[in-house]
């Protein structure tokens, strides 16, 4: 592709034929793609169990082989998708939602208690790691899906809290702001129909790439045991029950792994051309 073809009339770039963005969102929406189809079909009941089948091959039969209590791994990979993106959408939800109303509010709070609280509990959050933290709140409130989504939605919300506080505080300080208040708009109303639309796009952005965190968070409680529970798939069980079988039957681990790396890859990509399209001088720098 010529240096011309890949800029709009007006000259600009065009971020959305970057070769990083159309990677990520191809990945991502094979993968979304991949879990809608689920609903109506697979090529075998995921859990049906079949030990006759047990540890074969990829065939075309099946796919990606079997897995040692003969179910179909291709079904299961399917399966798994639907469930880790629903892990990954419940979690960004809770975080996205309650972390950008906290930091909405230290930002009209600026410099008062009420934002010094938000700030300090964000940063008493931030130092603890987050996978340990999840398997802390999963192992006390019980292994599965629902608190799986739970955990990884807490350990988002100083994300979305620090993030939206700090895009406010630019929104604040413009000379529009001002001039809403002249019109008699008070700071809730400010907040929804100025400040809140002009950080949109960033949130957007951060929970792009914390969905794609959030998968992977999913992927590891699985694989500890306190994440989605049997009988539904999930990819990171899909590799604690593989790790027996590695010398003779890699493909058990291969195809869940690169399910996940796949999907973390994909939604990363997918933020960062959002972040590009979003952000003009970063458009510029590069």
């Amino acid at each position: 592709m010529s240096a011309l073809a890949d800029k709009a009339p007006g000259g600009r770039k065009r971020w959305w034929l970057a070769p990083s963005f159309l990677i990520g969102a191809a990945l991502s929406l094979a993968v979304v793609a991949l879990a809608l189809v689920s609903y109506v079909w697979t090529p075998h009941p995921p859990t049906q169990m079949a030990i006759l089948r047990r540890l074969q091959g990829p065939s075309a039969a099946n796919w990606f082989g079997t897995d040692p209590f003969g179910r179909d791994v291709f079904s299961m990979i399917m399966v798994g998708a639907r469930n880790s993106l629903a892990v990954g959408l419940g979690a960004v939800g809770i975080g996205m939602v309650l972390g950008t109303v906290l930091g909405l509010v230290a930002a009209v709070r600026r410099d008062g208690v009420l934002d010094n609280i938000i700030m300090r509990t964000a940063d008493f959050t931030h130092a603890f790691p987050a996978v340990l933290t999840a398997i802390m709140m999963t192992a006390i409130a019980g292994p599965g899906m629902l608190n799986a989504v739970v955990a990884i939605g807490v350990l988002n919300l100083p994300y979305f809290a620090r993030l939206s506080r700090g895009a406010a505080l630019q929104v604040w300080a413009q000379d529009f702001i001002q001039a809403a208040r002249a019109n008699g708009l008070n700071n809730r109303q400010i907040t929804l129909h100025h400040v809140l639309p002009n950080i949109a796009g960033i949130l957007v952005v951060q929970a792009t790439i914390q969905f794609a965190l959030a998968v992977l968070a999913e992927a590891g409680l699985s694989y500890l045991g306190l994440g989605t529970q049997p009988p539904n798939p999930s990819w990171g069980r899909m590799l604690n029950e593989a790790q027996t079988f590695m010398a003779a039957q890699p493909w058990l681990a291969i195809f869940p792994g690169a399910a996940i790396a796949l999907t973390v890859l994909g939604f990363n990509l997918l933020g960062d051309g959002l972040r590009d399209a979003i952000d003009p001088r970063l458009r510029r720098s590069r």
